[in-house]
């Protein structure tokens, strides 16, 4: 384990991660949460440890001054000139609609919630969270959770869309990458977790869930393409989930370490129903 919830039991959770391993640190963004009526999504920390296991916490920004409702998966990138970017995940006070804002700064920090702007707004019928950014060749790459809002009863379905960008700050979106299946484990939704470009192709890991009871217990899969724009899962059912209740097991994000090797982190479900960070190497 990695970070640990603040207290025990269903709804606290620790988790949400984001991370980049630079000049001899790993460097963790990660949200905070309590059960619905407390708080949600109340916090986003950014952490970091010369282990990759044990974090010393560097800055805490919560929901008010974010002026959001709750606070979802937040993105960590260092950018080619060696400033650090903050991509947060904030709903709209009052309804289903997520956006995403933008903190930037010279080192990690140092992030100003009072210098934030608006990067991915959403819109009337789309909510935009939970964003996977990978600069590749000279060009941002996003996937991002796309929720309807069309219908409050379906606004938990999801599928994760795909944009691109030259300079990570004004996007294009470019269709629908990833979506679930019906009457498979990721009927419900499909939201893109981490990305690597690979030999012929992309390779991503995805949180899935079958039905809306299991929002906030999604497990993990694999999906494949040669386009980055158009991705496929692999296999019948997922490849990673937890055994206890819920069977959560989401937010996968491997971090490739500079010595070699990776590392991955994620947010899991307990026996006692609450959420920890973990962590392992690969």
């Amino acid at each position: 384990m990695a970070i640990a919830p603040a207290e025990p039991g269903p709804g606290h959770w620790a988790g949400a991660p984001s991370a980049v391993a630079h000049d001899g640190f790993v460097y963790l963004a990660y949200r905070l949460r309590r059960p619905i009526g407390q708080g949600r999504g109340h916090a986003v920390a950014v952490a970091r440890s010369r282990d990759g296991e044990n974090f010393e916490t560097l800055l805490t920004i919560g929901r008010r001054e974010m002026d959001t409702e709750s606070l979802e998966r937040p993105t960590l990138v260092r950018t080619p000139e060696g400033r650090w970017r903050l991509y947060l995940s904030c709903a709209t006070h009052g309804g289903k609609h997520w956006r995403v804002e933008l903190l930037e700064a010279g080192d990690p920090g140092g992030f100003d919630p009072a210098r934030r702007r608006i990067v991915l707004p959403g819109g009337p019928e789309t909510g935009v969270k939970d964003p996977v950014i990978v600069r590749r060749d000279g060009v941002w790459h996003l996937w991002a959770s796309c929720h309807p809002l069309a219908e409050p009863r379906e606004a938990d379905r999801m599928v994760s869309d795909y944009a691109t960008s030259a300079d990570g700050i004004a996007w294009t979106w470019r269709g629908t990458a990833l979506r679930g299946r019906p009457g498979a484990w990721d009927a419900r939704g499909a939201r893109i977790t981490s990305v690597r470009f690979v030999d012929g192709g992309v390779v991503a890991l995805y949180d899935g869930r079958a039905t809306a009871a299991e929002n906030y217990e999604e497990r993990t899969g694999v999906a494949f393409g040669v386009d980055p724009a158009r991705l496929t899962p692999v296999g019948a059912g997922p490849a990673a989930f937890s055994p206890h209740a819920g069977g959560g097991l989401r937010y996968v994000e491997v971090v490739d370490l500079p010595g070699g090797g990776r590392r991955l982190y994620y947010e899991y479900t307990r026996e006692d129903g609450a959420h920890e960070l973990r962590t392992e190497p690969r």
